[in-house]
């Protein structure tokens, strides 16, 4: 498939689950069990469409890395189980190593919480030319610490700063912040993976049934299915306040992973091929250097 045409077909996946206005976003709108009319047995069309966006991914981040202008910044944020790690895995499996990173957000640490709450990810935004991904991210702050208020008194902020209205400032915050990237060459991409609570019990079980993935699972896991309603306020809240032109929101169906990794490689190859990417143009010194090189190494016996 040329590259023209795998692109056509990534925007036709990814473009129905883009949110670039938040103002009248409602999560009950999406389906988790969404497969845009995949059934079960059209899987093999599937993966072949994901084999093509992979593909098409790895010749479009080499582009990005030897030209060296625009960072492309992936962030996922999700319920447990959802299916963040195997995504990343799957979409990125052909991607360069030397043109990625990634890094992983959990419960910041003492040397964290003296600084501000974009600190420790920014230390990890990519380089230009790298695609960086984020596995949860800054959206931590107005997501779990939303939903458990408690997590704010021992965040060290000054306690005339915890205020009502802390949220709202927040979302400004990251709207700003996200603003200033993207004036910055630094192309950001958001997917929420949209999990059913249904599903996300049957891959609980998995977990503690099964030997080789027990080790996934911990009994908080189970807690926090007790605030799912708050989750999916926040998480709604989330994506109405930040979801911007230019910054997007995915709200990626979950429930089925292999519709999962095809919605995320469609958006990102949607996204790197919306950059209008070149390798870098080769002057005419440049060309006389190649050509005496050539005509060297053709010279050797």
């Amino acid at each position: 498939m040329n590259l023209e045409k795998a692109v056509r077909k990534a925007r036709k996946f990814s473009r129905p689950y883009a949110v670039d206005s938040g103002k009248k976003f409602r999560l009950k709108n999406y389906d988790p069990a969404d497969t845009a009319g995949f059934g079960s047995e059209a899987k093999p069309d599937a993966k072949e469409a994901l084999e093509s966006g992979v593909e098409t991914l790895a010749k479009l981040q080499d582009i990005l890395y030897a030209q060296d202008r625009w960072a492309v910044l992936l962030i996922f944020q999700a319920m447990d189980a959802a299916g963040k790690d195997s995504a990343i895995k799957h979409v990125m499996s052909g991607v360069n190593p030397q043109g990625c990173q990634v890094a992983a957000f959990k419960a910041p640490s003492p040397e964290e919480l003296d600084h501000d709450f974009l600190w420790r990810c920014n230390r990890h935004l990519p380089e230009r030319g790298r695609i960086g991904i984020f596995n949860r991210s800054y959206y931590e702050e107005v997501l779990i610490v939303k939903v458990h208020e408690k997590i704010l008194e021992g965040s060290r902020l000054p306690w005339r700063l915890i205020r009502k209205d802390i949220w709202k400032k927040r979302y400004r915050d990251i709207r700003s912040y996200e603003r200033y990237l993207a004036n910055n060459g630094v192309v950001v991409r958001k997917f929420f993976l949209h999990v059913s609570r249904e599903e996300q019990k049957r891959r609980f079980l998995e977990r503690i049934e099964n030997p080789a993935k027990n080790w996934k699972f911990g009994a908080g896991d189970v807690t926090e299915r007790g605030f799912w309603k708050d989750y999916m306020k926040a998480y709604e809240d989330m994506i109405r306040e930040t979801a911007t032109e230019e910054s997007p929101w995915y709200v990626v169906p979950a429930d089925n992973k292999w519709f999962t990794r095809l919605v995320v490689a469609a958006a990102v190859v949607d996204a790197l091929d919306s950059l209008g990417l070149g390798y870098p143009p080769v002057g005419p010194e440049k060309l006389r250097e190649l050509a005496k090189s050539k005509r060297a190494l053709l010279a050797e016996r």
